[in-house]
């Protein structure tokens, strides 16, 4: 059994993965966005570096948004919350 110590432990890292992959995420998307806003305001002509980058955006959200709601889902519920699963597990293989 883990103790509640470690469980915590364990949930503050996960938090603050998560928060770094946002942190990340919209730090990667404010950069390529003051990138355009540049290029335009020096009459620079689109390449295809723009296009990637771009495109780049929803790719990065949409990552993290899949990983958040992952660790949503599973700190929603604990999938063995009295331990059964380990019970049944052990009979079955004796």
């Amino acid at each position: 059994m883990e103790s509640g110590t470690t469980r915590d432990w364990m949930f503050a890292l996960q938090l603050a993965s998560v928060a770094m992959i946002w942190v990340f995420v919209l730090s990667i998307s404010i950069w390529i966005i003051h990138l355009a806003r540049l290029s335009r305001e020096l009459n620079d002509t689109p390449s295809a570096s723009l296009a990637i980058s771009i495109l780049a955006i929803p790719v990065f959200t949409i990552g993290a948004s899949v990983l958040t709601y992952v660790f949503v889902g599973l700190q929603r519920r604990d999938p063995d919350p009295e331990g059964t699963l380990e019970s049944e597990l052990g009979e079955a293989s004796s």
